[in-house]
């Protein structure tokens, strides 16, 4: 059992210092008078210690964590796949790690040509026409797209187009990007196949839908068979086709979003281009559109003119819908995707959707004889189990079977999702895991099936047993929240 970690709380003491500050060379000034009423009453209680301990705390507590460096992250539907550590030294070189926002466009032309190159190198590959780089992340590229597929239906007068139609599949960041942007979210219902019913979904088509979000392979990991016929049924009925790039993972190279259909699209990075997934720091989430809707992109926008680079604004672009962001902060993770781009080639990223759909479809059948495959068939890039029939002959969950993954040490799949299959399990190996790893993972799924035969529910209840936390009451988690430190008067 690992032992419990102080926090920085537990562990300071009165007195000491990790800091020491410069003699003040500018004019004191009273904070009171100065602030008025905003000056706190008292300073706030931070934690006393010294530096070697801080940086010690620290150390450890990045210890605890697992990452894909670490071990194996089959978590489906997220494509934790290894990134490779050439494009951090790209990412790193001083012409692009010490670039300023607010720096003259002169000074910053290879970092700008790098913005314009990427952007029509996404364009190829998603069979789009122009791809803004602003987004920061999937669901905020996720708004911005439909933020232009309302700008581009209310430039017609067409504003009866409230309703967005998502799958009943579909990821949860669907719905709630439609909603923040206004939309009325319509769900469609998949039929036996895991894929989308096209006779319901044409039973919703009306002047009132404004967009069909999707992602092909879906939520599933099931290609619809029948995309062309979903896209222009919606474009018959006056609306567009919203592509969620999450599972480009699949076949990035193989075959185009664009080709299909789809006129708007959001991409992650951090999934299909070899970026780390950051932890909620920055990411990139860009997004491509078809030519009718290039007039809307957010700007600024990378423009070469004249034998340089340039951004062009809001005037040159007036059905721009505006900028929706300040900078280009999260620079270093477009340098590592271009990186990637580059390194791989053509040939490379077509191979890479490849091993992805064969080392799902290898663990699939590995595991399918011992928890149900929620659908028959081959799968892409990931598949869903049913933890099912485990439950109702043993008594273990799917929540059960993940703590006995991280028992076994792996990160566990994504469990109870998508809602559709009861005690889900999704699992995505990515294309960058090994057989070794792959096999070695399908023998401890083995052995927990094996053990909730023998053992029963009982035997997982307190497990992970080698983990700082072990198994905490998510519910209580939930409706009584500890977000602060409570200290003790």
């Amino acid at each position: 059992m690992t032992r419990r970690m102080e926090t920085v709380f537990e562990a300071s003491r009165p007195g000491r210092k990790g800091y020491a500050l410069p003699e003040l060379d500018v004019p004191a000034v009273d904070c009171r008078a100065a602030l008025g009423g905003a000056c706190r009453g008292k300073p706030p209680r931070l934690p006393e210690m010294a530096e070697v301990d801080v940086v010690r705390h620290f150390t450890r507590l990045s210890k605890l964590n697992y990452s894909v460096d670490e071990g194996f992250y089959p978590l489906g539907s997220c494509t934790m796949k290894y990134n490779p550590k050439v494009n951090e030294v790209a990412a790193r070189m001083p012409g692009f790690a010490r670039l300023h926002p607010l720096q003259p466009e002169e000074t910053a032309q290879g970092a700008m040509k790098l913005l314009f190159d990427l952007g029509a190198m996404l364009a190829e590959i998603t069979g789009m026409d122009a791809v803004t780089l602003q987004p920061a992340a999937g669901a905020h590229g996720e708004q911005t797209g439909l933020m232009l597929i309302k700008a581009w239906h209310e430039s017609r007068g067409d504003t009866r187009r409230t309703k967005v139609i998502v799958p009943d599949s579909a990821h949860g960041t669907n719905p709630a990007s439609a909603a923040i942007t206004g939309f009325e979210t319509v769900e469609v219902a998949s039929d036996e196949e895991g894929m989308v019913d096209l006779d319901s979904l044409k039973l919703l088509l009306d002047d009132t839908v404004a967009a069909l979000m999707l992602t092909n392979p879906n939520t599933l990991g099931i290609f619809e068979k029948h995309i062309l016929e979903l896209t222009e049924a919606v474009h018959r009925a006056g609306g567009l086709v919203y592509y969620d790039g999450a599972n480009l993972n699949a076949i990035m190279g193989k075959a185009r979003p664009g080709d299909m259909g789809f006129d708007v699209l959001h991409l992650n990075l951090h999934k299909t281009f070899g970026t780390p997934h950051g932890g909620g720091g920055p990411g990139a989430g860009p997004v491509g559109v078809k030519a009718e809707l290039e007039p809307f992109l957010p700007s600024p926008v990378v423009a070469h003119k004249g034998g340089r680079y340039t951004f062009t604004g809001k005037s040159e672009r007036p059905r721009s819908i505006g900028r929706i962001r300040s900078f280009y902060g999260n620079f270093g993770v477009l340098v590592k995707a271009y990186a990637y781009i580059r390194a791989l080639g053509p040939e490379g990223l077509k191979e890479a959707s490849e091993m992805s759909v064969l080392n799902a479809n290898y663990l699939a059948k590995k595991l399918g004889g011992l928890y149900p495959l929620a659908h028959k068939g081959h799968c892409m890039h990931e598949f869903v189990l049913n933890g099912g029939p485990l439950k109702h002959e043993t008594g273990v969950s799917t929540l059960d079977v993940a703590k006995a993954v991280i028992e076994a040490g792996f990160h566990p799949p994504t469990i109870y999702f998508p809602l559709i299959v009861p005690e889900a399990l999704m699992v995505e190996p990515t294309e960058t895991e090994s057989v070794e790893t792959l096999d070695r993972f399908a023998e401890a799924m083995e052995d927990i099936v094996a053990k909730a035969r023998s053992e029963g529910p009982e035997a997982f209840h307190g497990l992970p047993t080698t983990t700082p936390i072990s198994r905490p009451d998510e519910t209580m988690a939930a409706r009584n929240p500890i977000l602060r430190w409570q200290f003790e008067e």
